[in-house]
């Protein structure tokens, strides 16, 4: 899915809040950041558009009414496969998140976070990576640390290297900052990811953060 000519990523907004909507678009325009093509106030009306919209990314607000961040994000995928979407959340649920990734978000950010942490967001999901705000991850941990405990996993299944590679993605690093911190090439990089994505049974990167976080493998 191409972006426009400029470079800057077309999205579409979807919140049930007029004021933040409207907020958000005007700060994404002013900053340049990426260009806003259309809103909509619940999982409904974004569908509707998807019949004649096609954005790069979705910014996708969860609880909503007549239908919600997932269920919408379920029908979108359906839709358009390569579809883009970062999840707004308050929520601290783990399974939540789990399921989301398991539809396919590439990225979770707070709507309490600043417009620092929303840029990098939008850059590195179209880059074609996964992310989480760092504010949610602490969340997370926090999280997991009151109401679970760690799953068995034998760590010798994973190489020092591995532990490097996975700890660094856990801290938001891309794979050329990894690539550059490691002193290896992005390709080596890539190949780390696939590997502990099999070895941990894990779809994807947004998954793999999880997981790690979960099983305490990583600190954060």
């Amino acid at each position: 899915m191409n972006s426009n000519t400029n470079g800057k990523p077309k999205i579409i907004i979807v919140d049930d809040h007029l004021i933040f909507r409207q907020g958000l678009t005007s700060l994404l325009t002013k900053e340049n950041i990426a260009i806003v093509m259309d809103e909509a106030s619940n999982g409904k009306e974004f569908i509707e558009l998807l019949a004649h919209q096609k954005p790069d990314l979705v910014l996708m607000d969860i609880d909503m009414p007549y239908m919600n961040g997932m269920e919408a994000t379920q029908k979108a995928l359906e839709l358009i496969p390569d579809l883009k979407i970062i999840a707004f959340t308050m929520y601290g649920d783990e399974e939540y998140y789990y399921k989301m990734i398991d539809l396919g978000v590439k990225g979770f950010i707070l709507k309490s976070s600043g417009m620092i942490e929303l840029e990098r967001a939008i850059e590195t999901v179209m880059m074609g990576e996964s992310y989480f705000s760092n504010e949610l991850l602490r969340k997370i941990i926090k999280n997991f640390g009151k109401t679970n405990k760690p799953e068995f996993i034998e760590l010798a299944h994973l190489s020092e290297r591995e532990r490097e590679v996975l700890q660094l993605i856990c801290i938001g690093l891309n794979n050329d900052e990894i690539a550059d911190k490691l002193f290896i090439s992005p390709k080596t990089v890539k190949s780390h990811k696939s590997n502990l994505l099999e070895k941990t049974d894990c779809k994807n990167t947004s998954g793999l953060i999880l997981y790690a976080l979960k099983n305490k493998i990583v600190d954060i």
